[in-house]
């Protein structure tokens, strides 16, 4: 009688249990991928218990993701009692309550192999409880309801009842194969539960945006990265600016760990360490930058990036010596070195770059200018190349119109803001050449671009190139505007008094420049004219005043007015 009773299945609410004789013959070694898991919070206190798995033999687990919200470190405890620290999260989902992450690991684990195809519905199910002990019991319970996550993910209603100590805890077909987890039910007294497909938590990752994933955020611990290669550089790239220096120094390390033969990685992490600016950590640089040399699959790209980096440290270290080799005369090498094994017009814009920040002005031209008879010509290049050429001994200013022309000729009107930049510089080249009218022209046409967004320094530009060329009323409209914006600027109401003065309307002049003295009592040229206007409406003896105050400040102009009115 007693063996019978230890043969049969012993029904309960909401499923069946199954005694140790009736066990299936996978429950021995599948309940050794069960675990405990215990969270802590930051300040070292159990935050919660519960249940995970192993789903496969290096460490990588999934459990609930309630059980890990505001962790800030976490440990398994495993069938045999070993207890083994979280290293890192690999995904999280709230709305599914799962999560993924890897435990330390000093041998293969075992491991549940995930089913290959979701159970019918009707289909009996078991529950694998975690357990420490020899003797396992198993529920068991049919598939209720099967419903579509995504093409290969499922949500199940099990005709089982659980309680809170079983969530986590895997859901096996009758082969042994994991179907799913089982979770928190809202009623404990329900006789079905209710399993997230395992094909959902497998598929759990960290990708290039996650950064920003909320759920991610509320775990403290670290974050794995993302297993492709391109994926977890532009994860580096968006939380450059989102840690502080030693976070993502950390998360520079782990990458390497992962992909120790990238050489933009190292690369990366040599420019995190040029940071620092001192010996200690210019050494780990120069370490990673030799290494990033060493391990490139394309040396061109690496020299290219070296080139790039060496470039950005040398601009911005200012009157700093250089650290060892790294100096422009490095940078212009690396770029040369790069040219020799792939000449691409990327590399010439660099060298080109380089050679400007060197005042090596021709040779700069000599780089741009491969740019621009190559697909990568743009208005930049043509800029580049015109400045470059304006800065070279000898050269004329028709040239840099003509480059400049091209760089505008990039786009069509009606111009953009993209194309204001390049609009007021040939405005600036045009002024320089004496072209005044072809100069408004190209301020007016930087104004329509800036859809009218412009500053008073603006204003006051293009009013000394309208004066030039006589178009006095758009001259006196300008300065107008100017004092408008910038009313406590004594220089812009000297100039509108010198715009007065320019027409003879004395009057207003006279009203200018006496604004421009109660900003600046010490502007000279303010004083000179003012003198001369009062002088001039036969105010003489305020005139000379204001004249003999000018010379005092220095204008050399106001003597000889003095004279002729003396």
């Amino acid at each position: 009688m007693k063996k019978i009773l230890l043969l049969t299945a012993c029904v309960c609410y909401g499923g069946a249990t199954l005694l140790a004789q009736a066990l299936p013959k996978w429950t021995e070694k599948a309940k050794k991928a069960v675990f405990s898991v215990v969270t802590y919070n930051k300040d070292n206190q159990i935050l919660n218990t519960g249940n995970g798995f192993y789903i496969d033999e290096n460490g990588t687990a999934v459990s609930d993701y309630s059980l890990f919200r505001g962790a800030e470190r976490a440990v398994v405890v495993t069938a045999d009692g070993k207890e083994l620290p979280v290293t890192c999260i690999l995904g999280a989902n709230d709305m599914y309550d799962v999560v993924k992450f890897q435990t330390a690991t000093d041998k293969k684990n075992t491991a549940l192999t995930a089913a290959p195809q979701s159970p019918a519905t009707g289909e009996t199910v078991y529950l694998l409880p975690y357990s420490t002990q020899k003797a396992t019991t198993l529920q068991s319970g049919p598939v209720a309801q099967k419903d579509t996550i995504t093409h290969d993910s499922f949500y199940y209603t099990i005709g089982l009842q659980t309680a809170d100590k079983n969530v986590s805890c895997p859901v096996m077909n009758a082969a042994g194969q994991v179907i799913g987890l089982v979770q928190k039910s809202a009623d404990p007294d329900s006789k079905e539960s209710y399993v997230i497909g395992i094909g959902y938590a497998t598929a759990l990752n960290i990708n290039a945006l996650s950064g920003n994933d909320r759920a991610l955020n509320s775990i403290g611990i670290r974050k794995g990265l993302p297993s492709d290669e391109a994926q977890a550089l532009v994860y580096l790239y968006m939380q450059a600016t989102q840690t502080d220096t030693d976070s993502y120094l950390a998360l520079l390390d782990q990458f390497l760990q992962q992909f120790p033969n990238s050489s933009e990685g190292y690369q990366r992490r040599a420019n995190c360490y040029m940071t620092f600016g001192d010996e200690q950590h210019n050494a780990l640089a120069d370490t990673d930058l030799k290494k990033s040399l060493e391990v490139a699959a394309k040396k061109d790209e690496a020299h290219y990036s070296l080139a790039k980096l060496l470039y950005s440290y040398n601009i911005g270290r200012g009157e700093t010596p250089a650290y060892a080799n790294w100096g422009w005369e490095r940078a212009a090498e690396e770029i040369r070195q790069a040219l020799a094994l792939n000449d691409q017009p990327l590399y010439h814009q660099t060298e080109g770059d380089i050679c400007f920040a060197r005042q090596q002005y021709a040779e700069a031209f000599t780089a741009y200018s491969a740019v621009n008879r190559s697909e990568l010509a743009s208005a930049a290049s043509f800029y580049a190349a015109a400045k470059a050429r304006q800065l070279t001994e000898g050269s004329q200013l028709d040239e840099v119109a003509a480059l400049m022309d091209s760089a505008v000729a990039q786009y069509a009107k009606p111009y953009g803001k993209e194309a204001a930049p390049y609009l007021y510089e040939r405005a600036q080249v045009k002024s320089e050449m004496k072209k005044y009218r072809e100069a408004v022209l190209d301020y007016n046409d930087f104004y329509d671009a800036m859809l009218g967004q412009v500053s008073a320094e603006f204003y006051i530009t293009r009013e000394q190139a309208e004066m030039q060329c006589r178009m006095y009323q758009q001259a006196i409209n300008d300065v107008n505007k100017a004092t408008e914006l910038e009313p406590e600027n004594a220089e812009f109401w000297a100039e509108k008094g010198g715009v007065h003065l320019r027409v003879n309307q004395l009057e207003e002049a006279v009203n200018a420049l006496q604004q421009a003295i109660r900003l600046d009592g010490k502007n000279a040229g303010a004083h000179r004219m003012l003198g001369y206007c009062q002088v001039q409406q036969g105010n003489k003896k305020e005139g000379m005043a204001n004249l003999q105050k000018a010379l005092e400040l220095g204008d050399t102009v106001a003597k000889d007015l003095m004279e002729k009115y003396k």
